[in-house]
């Protein structure tokens, strides 16, 4: 009888409405922040998944492993936060989640089931290249770049086949939920190191350059620009802690790549 009695208040069921709206505009806006999306771009997918979906006025804070969120409607508010994961790269995923909230913004929601299946839909049907041609691209990329900054054609090989691998290693090491920065020093030492003893084996002259073009795949290019623009766009706590992530980042393949160096010391 009581549950009966708090489904047919008003008030009840509009804050139940509004704690439904408040998670999936929440899980919108981590799934965007999870693919690569700057604060201002999350803050625009969250915002437009709740006023979409009824919220009169929308309220966040973004922090780096967390959002925050309170909606209010019909004289009632509501707050609610969710964790955040580890921010990647998707920009397919992140191109598919704005344009569920641009579609809601212009046109209205049906309702919350439909726009929490429209998010399943996103999260399991969002297309990835297969793991071979990312691996490829990037040993290409490594190998490009290094042709930018003075390495020779006889390294050319040896860099792509370093960088590809080190792709290899990094995507099956963050699968398995490996430490993050454990990973970029494992893969910084792998990748240097191959690149190294290939080009000392086919007689560069560029060795030393072919180890660092190697490891240009652990560049945190996104979460670089994401700090700079999160700091500009008013968000100095979000960026401050991208920025210090990419520091992070740097000093461990930095370490990767000392390693690799000292090892093959006697060869250089």
């Amino acid at each position: 009888m009581r549950d009966e009695s708090e489904a047919a208040d008003p008030v009840v069921r509009r804050h139940r409405d509004l704690e439904r709206i408040a998670n999936v505009a929440l899980r919108a806006g981590r799934i965007a922040m999870e693919s690569g999306a700057a604060a201002s771009a999350t803050k625009a997918v969250t915002s437009a998944v709740a006023r979409g979906l009824g919220a009169e006025e929308v309220a966040l804070r973004l922090g780096y492993a967390s959002l925050a969120i309170t909606v209010v409607g019909g004289g009632n508010s509501i707050t609610r936060m969710s964790g955040v994961g580890r921010l990647g790269v998707d920009q397919r995923r992140d191109t598919e989640v704005r344009r569920l909230a641009e579609r809601i913004e212009r046109d209205g929601a049906a309702d919350v089931d439909t726009i929490q299946a429209d998010l399943d839909r996103i999260l399991r049907d969002t297309p990835r290249h297969p793991e071979w041609l990312v691996a490829t691209a990037t040993g290409l990329a490594c190998a490009a770049f290094g042709r930018l900054l003075g390495v020779d054609w006889a390294a050319f090989v040896p860099v792509l086949v370093a960088g590809a691998a080190g792709q290899v290693l990094r995507h099956r090491l963050l699968s398995r939920g490996a430490n993050l920065f454990v990973v970029v020093g494992l893969v910084a030492f792998v990748a240097a190191g191959l690149g190294g003893l290939g080009a000392l084996a086919l007689r560069s002259n560029a060795v030393g350059m072919a180890m660092m073009a190697s490891t240009l795949l652990l560049v945190p290019g996104v979460p670089a620009t994401n700090a700079q623009t999160d700091i500009m766009d008013g968000h100095p706590t979000l960026g401050s802690a991208r920025a210090v992530w990419v520091v992070m980042v740097m000093v461990f393949a930095a370490t990767g790549f000392w390693l690799a160096r000292a090892a093959l010391g006697g060869l250089l």
